[in-house]
């Protein structure tokens, strides 16, 4: 387990994560994924403290995980159905969450459709003066931080099982290919890849690649015949072809199509897709040979990356990255429950 102490009572992003933060959390999940292979798989670390899980938005993988993660840590849980809840009668999000607070909860751990809500009660408990850590589980088309951490594990505890850390990613190729406009996965896997000294490449259709980053490539030097573009102080490229993001790439991460989060037709058709910016067998060529493929979930298949190269364990590491989740989300729980402020 790791030793650093742990002083940052909430999680709600990862643009200002310290890489030895980024190594604690990697360290202690490693010691998580022990426990959760022994035939006991549930430790006292939180007992008596209880986790509220204040999903407004629906989810299944993320949800589950951190009510399985919170159960295997000792600790009470909290799960709040918005469809049964007061809020149809007019109750606010920050009074819902000043309810669970008044039940006991210690940890709160928020999803919902729009961005700033887990900053938003983060901040009311601060300012309430109570010790209540808020855990980001996703908020619009911000951030989602326990699945880039857990994208991060799964990476680096594939490298050195025994010892995951940031370092392991230095000069590393990664690809992430998709609907990066829509996808607050995006936003928080760049934080913490590019904290690692990997280069991270972005590629997409012009119309689902942030104009954000557009701009911040602005003055770069382009590369000829290729719309690309480096971002200052950050290993981070964009590619509206999918070809020079895949060249040589280590890790291959694609995203969903996130067709209810879009509000107008960016896309021709999602055949189309599929042919320019599918992930295949014949576009893995162009990577390394040991190349591995992510996808955060849920997949359409066929769209983002053919069915049959989801199911091969030789390329995909979906099946692990399910697996790293209720082991990161443990270890962040674990983390924030033991908090020095």
């Amino acid at each position: 387990m790791a030793t650093t102490v742990w002083t940052r009572r909430h999680i709600l992003s990862l643009a200002d994560f310290t890489p030895a933060e980024y190594d604690t959390i990697l360290q202690t999940t490693a010691s998580f994924q022990e426990v959760l292979s022994r035939r006991t798989k549930k430790v006292p670390a939180l007992q008596g403290q209880m986790v509220a899980n204040l999903f407004f938005e629906s989810s299944t993988r993320t949800r589950s995980s951190f009510e399985l993660a919170a159960k295997r840590l000792s600790a009470d849980t909290l799960n709040f159905a918005p469809g049964t809840s007061s809020l149809s009668k007019g109750e606010t999000i920050l009074d819902t969450a000043k309810t669970y607070l008044a039940m006991g909860a210690d940890m709160m751990v928020i999803r919902h459709r729009e961005a700033g809500v887990p900053q938003a009660i983060a901040f009311e408990m601060d300012r309430l003066g109570v010790r209540v850590g808020v855990l980001n589980a996703g908020d619009g088309l911000h951030e989602h931080p326990s699945q880039a951490l857990l994208d991060l594990f799964t990476i680096t505890s594939l490298i050195d099982f025994e010892y995951p850390r940031i370092g392991l990613l230095a000069g590393k190729k990664i690809a992430i290919v998709g609907d990066i406009l829509h996808s607050r996965v995006a936003r928080s896997n760049i934080w913490s890849l590019t904290a690692t000294k990997a280069e991270v490449h972005l590629a997409g259709p012009p119309t689902l690649l942030p104009q954000l980053f557009a701009e911040w490539g602005t003055g770069a030097e382009k590369r000829e015949g290729s719309s690309i573009a480096q971002i200052p102080n950050r290993n981070l490229f964009l590619h509206w072809d999918i070809e020079p993001a895949l060249k040589d790439a280590d890790f291959v991460m694609t995203l969903r199509l996130q067709k209810e989060r879009m509000t107008a037709h960016l896309l021709p058709s999602l055949r189309e897709y599929h042919q320019r910016y599918g992930i295949t067998r014949d576009r893995l060529k162009l990577c390394q040979p040991d190349v591995k493929v992510l996808h955060p979930g849920p997949v359409n298949r066929g769209v983002e990356i053919s069915s049959d190269l989801m199911d091969d364990p030789q390329f995909s590491l979906i099946s692990q990255q399910v697996t790293s989740g209720v082991a990161v989300r443990m270890a962040l729980l674990y983390l924030m429950g033991s908090s020095k402020i």
